[in-house]
C-alpha cells in the first residue's frame, strides 16, 4: 500500500482546496484525500515533526460497488495506512481522536514500554475523546507487525476491533528473509457483525488433532450441566461481508503479477473473531516468517491458516499464468467477499477458484528440526475454561478459575516475574474453542504442542486447539505490566485475560 506524505507545498495546496469545498472535512465523516498527514502540518504546536499522524474518526468505507459500511477508521480508510519504520530508529506518531470515546492504539507485536503499548490494563494513558496524544518509541523487532484499537467492546459490535481500526506495520529488517521481487500487503477483515447463539468452531485443519481426554471430559461435562439447566449456547459473532484490503472479492483492484516473479505476500488477519485461510490455485506459499519473525525452517505449503491477529509472510513464485482467486477455503465466506483476484500480465477474464487438496496446518513444520527448547527458570500453569452463557448470555472465560473483570479500575497482576528470567506458560484448554493466545510486549517461543516438543518458532500469537495443550516460553526482558489474553474479541472481553508484572 502506498503511503502518501505530501510536501509542505502540496499540503498547503490541499488545505486551500479543502477550504474551497473540493475536499469534504473529516467532521462530515468523509476521509481526507491523503492517507497519512505530515506531522509538522497536523501538529503545529509540537516542537518536532511526527513521522506519521493518525486520526481516529467515523468514516464510510466502500467495500463493494454501492455497498458502504460506516465504521471507525484511521485517517478515513480501511485498512489503516501501512506504516514503515526502521528497526532501532526512534519514531514519533501523533494520534488524534475525533470520536467521543477515549481510545487505545495498540502496537501489536512490538517490544515497547507500557505507556506506549496501548493497553489500559497495563496503564497506558487513553487517547482522550476529541483529543490528541503524541507517542514516541523505538520500533522493534523487525518484521510484520500491526496497530489496532485495544478498547473492549463487550456486546457493542461497533466498538473494539469489530470496527475498522486496523492497519499494518512493517519494521524494516537489516536482512530480508528470502529473495523476492516485490511485496504485497493483504489485510483480511470482516464487516457487518451480528450475534448468534452458539455453533461449533471448525478446527479439523490443525495438526496434531489429538485432544486431551481429561480436558475434553471436563469441558463437555460443564457444557452438559449448563444446557441441562435450560441455558442456551452462549453468543457468537457472524458477519455479512468479508474483505481483503477493505474490498469484497471482485470489487477491488487485482494483484497484478508477471510470470517468473517472486512475490512476498505479507498477510495480516485483522479480524475481531475469525480464523482465516488462504489458497491460490496452482501455486504454493513458501512461509518465511510467522508474526514477522523469520522461521528456522522455511517450508512450502498449499494453504495458509491464520488465527485472529496472526501474520504470515510467504513467497509465491508466479509460475502458473491465468486469472486466479486468492481466497478463503470456506465457500460461503469467499462468495461473500473473502478473496482477491491475482491477474497475470496479458491474461484477462474472471478469476477462477480451484479448491486445493486437503491440508493440515502444523506450526512444527517451520521449526528447527530435532531441536528442543532451553529449560525455563519457572513454569506457570494455566487452565482455560468456559462458563456457558454465564454473562448475560455471553460465555464467561476464566484462567485458573478467575475471569478478568470488565472495569477500568486497575487490576493487580496474577503472575510475578523477575527481570532476565525465562518463563514457560503451560496452557491447557478445557473448551472446544480454538484460542489465538497473545502476549503483549514480548515475543515467545513455541516449545510444545500436546506431547511433542518443538523449538525455534518465535511468535506473539499462537492458536491453542480445543481440548488441547501447548507450551510457550518467553524471557522477561521488557519490564512492566504485561497483558496476556485470547485475541478473539468475545473471549478477551468476557474474562480471558491476565497480567504479568516485573520491574
Amino acid at each position: 500500500m502506498k503511503i502518501i506524505t505530501p510536501s509542505r507545498r502540496e499540503f498547503a495546496k490541499q488545505i486551500s482546496l479543502a477550504a474551497g469545498g473540493i475536499l469534504l472535512s473529516a467532521k462530515a465523516g468523509i476521509a481526507e484525500e491523503f492517507l497519512v498527514l505530515p506531522g509538522d502540518a497536523a501538529a503545529p504546536d509540537d516542537s518536532a515533526a511526527a513521522d506519521y499522524t493518525l486520526r481516529i474518526q467515523a468514516s464510510p468505507v466502500e467495500i463493494a460497488h454501492n455497498r458502504i459500511v460506516s465504521t471507525i477508521t484511521y485517517n478515513g480508510q480501511f485498512p489503516g495506512a501501512l506504516l514503515r519504520f526502521k528497526e532501532g530508529r526512534q519514531a514519533t506518531v501523533d494520534v488524534f481522536n475525533d470520536t467521543n470515546t477515549p481510545e487505545q492504539l495498540h502496537w501489536h507485536g512490538q517490544n515497547v514500554p507500557t505507556d506506549v503499548d496501548g493497553a489500559a490494563e497495563e496503564g497506558t494513558p487513553f487517547i482522550p475523546a476529541r483529543g490528541k496524544r503524541r507517542i514516541v518509541f523505538t520500533p522493534r523487532p523487525a518484521g510484520l507487525r500491526f496497530y489496532h484499537t485495544h478498547n473492549r467492546a463487550g456486546a457493542d459490535l461497533s466498538a473494539g476491533q469489530y470496527s475498522g481500526q486496523v492497519g499494518p506495520v512493517y519494521i524494516e529488517p537489516k536482512q530480508e528473509p528470502g529473495r523476492y521481487d516485490r511485496e504485497v500487503f493483504l489485510t483480511l477483515k470482516e464487516f457487518e457483525p451480528t450475534l448468534s447463539k452458539g455453533g461449533d468452531m471448525a478446527q479439523d485443519f490443525l495438526f496434531p488433532a489429538t485432544t486431551v481426554k481429561p480436558l475434553a471430559e471436563q469441558g463437555e461435562s460443564a457444557m452438559k450441566a449448563s444446557l441441562a439447566k435450560g441455558a442456551a449456547h452462549g453468543y457468537e459473532v457472524g458477519y455479512d461481508s468479508f474483505t481483503i484490503n477493505g474490498r469484497k472479492l471482485g470489487h477491488g483492484e487485482p494483484v497484478r503479477v508477471k510470470q517468473g516473479e517472486r512475490v512476498l505476500f505479507h498477510v495480516l488477519n485483522g479480524s475481531a473473531t475469525e480464523i482465516r485461510s488462504l489458497a491460490l490455485p496452482g501455486h504454493t506459499f513458501q512461509v518465511v516468517a510467522l508474526d514477522g519473525n523469520p522461521v528456522p525452517n522455511p517450508a512450502r505449503v498449499p494453504v495458509l491458516w491464520l488465527g485472529t491477529a496472526e501474520r504470515i509472510s510467504a513467497i509465491v513464485e508466479m509460475n502458473h499464468p491465468g486469472v486466479w482467486i486468492l481466497g478463503d477455503l470456506a465457500d460461503d465466506d469467499r462468495r461473500h467477499g473473502m478473496g482477491i483476484v491475482v491477474e497475470y500480465a496479458g491474461q484477462k477474464g474472471r478469476g477462477e477458484w480451484v479448491a486445493p487438496p486437503p491440508f493440515k496446518w502444523n506450526y512444527m513444520r517451520f521449526a528447527k528440526p530435532g531441536a528442543s527448547a532451553v529449560a525455563p527458570d519457572e513454569t506457570f500453569e494455566m487452565l482455560i475454561e468456559k462458563d456457558n452463557a454465564a454473562e448475560g448470555g455471553f460465555n464467561r472465560w476464566t484462567i485458573n478459575g478467575t475471569a478478568f473483570p470488565m472495569t477500568r479500575e486497575p487490576i493487580p497482576a496474577s503472575f510475578h516475574l523477575k527481570q532476565g528470567k525465562r518463563y514457560r506458560i503451560r496452557m491447557r484448554n478445557a473448551s472446544d474453542d480454538i484460542h489465538p493466545i497473545h502476549l503483549h510486549r514480548h515475543s515467545f517461543e513455541l516449545t510444545r504442542i500436546l506431547e511433542t516438543p518443538t523449538a525455534g518458532i518465535m511468535k506473539d500469537v499462537v492458536m491453542l486447539g480445543g481440548y488441547q495443550s501447548a507450551e510457550i516460553d518467553f524471557v522477561a526482558d521488557n519490564p512492566g505490566l504485561t497483558l496476556f489474553h485470547c485475541h478473539q474479541q468475545l473471549h478477551m472481553d468476557f474474562g480471558f485475560m491476565t497480567l504479568f508484572d516485573y520491574q
